[in-house]
């Protein structure tokens, strides 16, 4: 998403086409309406709807901001307008809402878990094509820590990657002469051994993979004793029901791709007055 502006007038277009067939029959009038929430949840969405609504040139008043609480019955924010831009509009706002809170109230439920062992949640770049901003967006409202948005802002050596490297101490010494003073190097460890490379070779990150909460508790034990200047993370098919037990073991980060692939939609609807 290079442009906000533009993903929001694609998702427009999208909906209305060539225009909308209500419009040419019935006559633009005055009109106010509200997004109800019929389910409980934690909102996100409100950046994005708000710039359409600067766009379309109508009005919005929120009673609940990104990142907020809200429960069934509750008024989410007012609109008001033309019957024309608001009814055009409608579909593609409520789509924005209902995807980014759906994310971000999922998030909440993970973030809550693990909030008291002080341990950061991070997404994935597991995110739908052309709508990692808004997803990752959307986790950040539900309380979430962005990991690397792409291949670019950090460098990160996975398991097929070590398939093509020989040294990898070597490796990560010449990539220090390469990649940008700032960018961080992360290493996906499968084993106890890979990691205890790693921690050699210097890396910034370790990452314990797939791995199950007493094998990460060994890697944290041996991170300590050997290399403490290295972050830890844990990931790999990490769920509601396991996430505290990995939250346990002292590493400083929790990496789920479930955030954002296993968000079920939440339910929001537009009432005209």
């Amino acid at each position: 998403m290079r442009n906000k502006e533009e993903f929001i007038l694609n998702a427009l277009y999208e909906d209305i086409g060539r225009g909308d067939l209500y419009a040419l029959i019935e006559p633009k009038q005055p009109a106010s309406a509200k997004v109800v929430a019929k389910s409980d949840g934690v909102l996100a969405g409100k950046e994005f709807v708000d710039i359409l609504a600067e766009l379309k040139k109508f009005e919005l008043k929120w009673m609940v901001e990104d990142g907020e609480h809200f429960f069934k019955g509750d008024t989410i924010c007012t609109l008001q307008g033309d019957s024309h831009t608001l009814l055009a509009c409608e579909r593609t706002a409520l789509n924005m809402l209902l995807h980014a809170s759906s994310i971000a109230t999922l998030t909440r439920k993970y973030v809550d878990i693990i909030a008291p062992y002080g341990t950061k949640l991070l997404d994935t770049r597991k995110t739908r094509p052309n709508l990692r901003v808004f997803e990752k967006y959307a986790t950040r409202c539900g309380g979430a820590v962005n990991h690397r948005m792409g291949l670019d802002d950090s460098l990160m050596i996975k398991d097929t990657h070590l398939k093509t490297i020989k040294d990898l101490k070597n490796y990560i010494e010449k990539a220090r002469t390469k990649i940008p003073f700032t960018a961080k190097i992360e290493v996906e460890a499968e084993t106890i051994e890979i990691a205890k490379t790693a921690f050699e070779a210097k890396a910034d990150i370790v990452m314990c993979d797939n791995m199950t909460p007493d094998e990460v508790r060994k890697i944290v034990n041996l991170r300590d004793e050997i290399a403490p200047f290295v972050l830890l993370e844990a990931s790999g098919n990490i769920s509601l029901k396991t996430i505290e037990s990995y939250a346990k073991t002292g590493v400083d980060a929790i990496s789920s791709g479930s955030l954002i692939h296993q968000a079920n939609w939440i339910d929001l609807s537009m009432k005209m007055d």
